[in-house]
């Protein structure tokens, strides 16, 4: 009972302490708190908290305030995330499913989530190596001349424009069409290029070098890694009400959001679009954002996560809001993409 108590405390101070900024004592916590006990009992807590590691004074006479293994402590024994209303699920899927292709996916759900949460919101394009091939089509533009479309299970589209050595008739595009898709659709990257790359020694000789020309440009237009360490950015005017607590992190974060590589080693990897990661404080890799926390998990149109996304911002953040806003926007995407 009384473990029961004094992680009733910790959730106090940091629920009081993220929404007041202000260091927590124990007759506020009494007066906001239906803790049941006296403010004598609850600071014999504080200083058993204090002991532990999990609470600090920031000076003499002042309230608690959460440690970063406080937050940990407080996140760990987290027994649910704060539930989305029926209307915040209502704005969230009507204005993702409102995006016209990726780019719009995308970008509206950077902007959704640093809305919702109040932090710096982080997404990753769609990672082409865990793609799947959805349709390949092919359009003749002149006899000689064929736009090779890919669309992949991201809702990415890749588009070339490819000369071919011999008259192109109906005949042979549909013909292509539909050994190509045969041998892609439904494939990983990697698969789909080694069925693609066998295409040109299956067909009549006369044929060949058509195949070959095409497959070349949609092999190509497979390996384009440059989206894998893309992403995009939203709400860094969300840095300006973090206070003079955070001051001596908004530059190094300012820093940090130019550079892409930067942002995907901070958000970490996910291999799943089901578990939300935080990374408290110093548990970050990287030392010049030692006082910030991340919020992050994978989305994609499987269990298999494709990319991340998450959220960034000081210690003192609402842990639990923003995991739940978090984990909601990446299933709308994760869905979208499935149905897209």
């Amino acid at each position: 009972m009384v473990e029961d108590r004094k992680l009733a405390v910790l959730r106090a101070i940091v629920q009081d302490y993220v929404a007041t900024h202000e260091p927590v004592g124990s007759k506020a916590l009494v007066e906001r708190h239906q803790l049941g006990v006296s403010p004598a009992t609850v600071r014999n807590d504080m200083a058993a908290l204090e002991d532990e590691g999990l609470i600090a004074q920031p000076h003499t006479s002042a309230g608690r305030i959460p440690t970063d293994k406080g937050y940990r402590f407080f996140v760990d024994r987290l027994t649910t995330l704060k539930a989305m209303s029926a209307a915040e699920k209502r704005a969230i899927s009507g204005f993702l499913e409102g995006a016209h292709d990726l780019d719009d996916v995308v970008q509206r759900s950077v902007r959704l989530l640093a809305q919702l949460t109040q932090q710096v919101a982080i997404v990753q394009y769609p990672t082409l190596a865990k793609s799947t091939i959805r349709h390949i089509e092919m359009v003749a533009l002149t006899t000689s001349r064929v736009l090779v479309v890919l669309i992949l299970s991201t809702g990415r589209v890749e588009q070339r424009i490819v000369e071919v050595p011999v008259e192109l008739t109906d005949e042979l595009l549909g013909d292509l069409r539909i050994k190509m898709n045969g041998a892609a659709s439904g494939e990983r990257i990697s698969d789909a290029a080694a069925a693609l790359g066998a295409l040109p020694e299956k067909v009549a000789a006369d044929d060949a070098a058509t195949y070959s020309v095409i497959v070349a440009a949609l092999v190509e237009a497979m390996s384009d890694h440059r989206s894998d360490e893309r992403v995009v950015v939203g709400g860094t005017a969300n840095l300006a009400r973090f206070g003079d607590n955070f001051d001596q992190s908004i530059k190094p974060m300012l820093e940090a959001l130019e550079e892409h590589v930067v942002l995907l080693k901070l958000l970490g990897h996910a291999t799943s679009s089901s578990h939300v990661t935080v990374r408290i404080g110093q548990e970050g890799p990287i030392d010049q954002l030692s006082s910030t926390s991340v919020v992050a998990t994978g989305y994609g149109a499987s269990e298999d996560a494709l990319s991340v996304l998450g959220v960034v911002g000081p210690t003192r953040m609402d842990y639990p809001g923003s995991m739940a806003a978090v984990r909601a926007v990446a299933s709308y995407m994760s869905t979208i993409l499935d149905e897209s």
